[in-house]
């Protein structure tokens, strides 16, 4: 067992924690940097592994953020696979599974999520993927083969994309969700509707409005027993149904949570030395109230930015993130409050393929996305930060 002493200490090598090194090099040169891994690989970009790795677009070489000349030319000192068991704000101390003990005099939590596992019988068995790293990537890549069949267990962004791109891999493939339509959770049900029958059109049979009661293995299969009194015989199992923030570490700390690790403007925490960041930090938004958002752009700039403010900048965050998916042909990019419990309005140049979908709370604009409509991210900002009453003949054609 050592003890060594940072400047800072960033624990997380996400997306968020690599940008919290850029962040914290952009304000100060000096100081010396340490960022624990819990995952055994470089940092990486997390999209591509439901999008582009498997249409072609990038090779796993491509999603790496950073190569180690870069931790090294920032003297951060990366460690990967190391498990961060404790932090102790009050000793600005923190300590991993090996016993070993780290200083700091700034801390910072980019712990990310880990995927919700299914609760019911089988649902812990060898092979099923709770898909959410490389490493998972790695093990499904291996198996999912042109002609074999899967089920796909949810009918959100992770389970929309696997889908589509299983599908375009050549796999029989058969989704299973409690929703009416795909993506229920930000898809108005005219889109949602229309997008589904897409899906099928593609040859994804869609069990909606059903759910896995049980899943038993027999051989090298997988049978799965429905709610609605289907079974479903598959080669493979990928599960999408969600994430859990890692609050663990905070919560045994003492920190302020709740839905995620409270943070002020500045994303310090209750303890004004510890920052979070990305999938766990629940920060307060100007306009839009205070949220956790767990998206890509979220985690890079609020990674940079807590990097920044821990070396001293002390800027309030105020961006507002914005997040994308590519389901087949269809692609969209969002910014706001995406939630399809908001009153809707469509602006279509062709009626569910082209055009904007309008989020509002009451009269006032709180989300957009674009549809197939792309670069125009900066154009919704604007309008949601306008704040305000807003009328519906305002917002026609607003985005084209």
């Amino acid at each position: 067992m050592t003890e060594q002493s940072y400047s800072y200490v960033i624990v997380g090598a996400g997306l968020a924690g690599a940008s919290a090194v850029e962040g914290i090099r952009q304000v100060g040169a000096r100081g010396s940097i340490l960022v624990a891994g819990a995952e055994k690989d470089m940092p990486y970009d997390r999209p591509p592994l439901s999008k582009q790795l498997w249409t072609g677009g990038k090779s796993l070489e491509e999603i790496v953020l950073h190569d180690r000349a870069f931790y090294e030319s920032a003297a951060a000192d990366l460690r990967l696979g190391m498990q961060v068991t404790e932090i102790n704000p009050a000793g600005h101390t923190v300590r991993d599974s090996q016993g070993n003990t780290y200083r700091y005099e700034r801390l910072l939590l980019a712990t990310g999520g880990t995927p919700k596992r299914l609760n019911i019988p089988g649902g812990d068995l060898d092979g099923i993927a709770y898909y959410r790293t490389l490493a998972d990537y790695r093990h499904l890549r291996g198996s999912a083969r042109a002609g074999r069949s899967v089920l796909v267990i949810g009918g959100g962004f992770i389970g929309s994309e696997l889908a589509a791109s299983l599908c375009a891999n050549g796999l029989a493939v058969t989704m299973i969700f409690p929703g009416r339509w795909l993506v229920s959770r930000i898809f108005p049900e005219p889109l949602g509707r229309a997008l589904t029958a897409h899906y099928r059109a593609k040859g994804v049979e869609i069990l909606d409005g059903d759910a896995p009661e049980s899943i038993r293995r027999d051989g090298d299969r997988y049978f799965t027993r429905t709610r609605g009194g289907r079974e479903i015989a598959s080669d493979l199992i990928v599960a999408g149904v969600g994430i859990t923030p890692n609050l663990t570490l905070a919560e045994r700390a003492g920190l302020a949570t709740g839905n995620g690790v409270i943070v002020n403007s500045f994303l310090q925490t209750s303890d004004p030395d510890v920052y979070a960041a990305g999938d766990i930090a629940f920060y307060p938004d100007a306009v839009l109230g205070p949220r956790r958002v767990e998206h890509w752009d979220n985690a890079l700039h609020q990674g940079k930015h807590a990097g920044r403010n821990m070396a001293g900048a002390h800027e309030p965050f105020t961006y507002m993130p914005f997040f994308f998916s590519d389901l087949f042909e269809f692609g969209y990019e969002a910014v706001g409050d995406i939630d399809s419990r908001h009153r809707t309005l469509a602006d279509w140049q062709e009626e569910n393929k082209t055009g904007v979908i309008y989020y509002l709370d009451g009269d006032r604009l709180v989300g957009a996305m674009m549809c197939n409509l792309f670069e125009k991210v900066d154009a919704a900002r604007e309008l949601i930060r306008r704040g305000g009453h807003v009328a519906d003949d305002d917002l026609r054609g607003a985005i084209r």
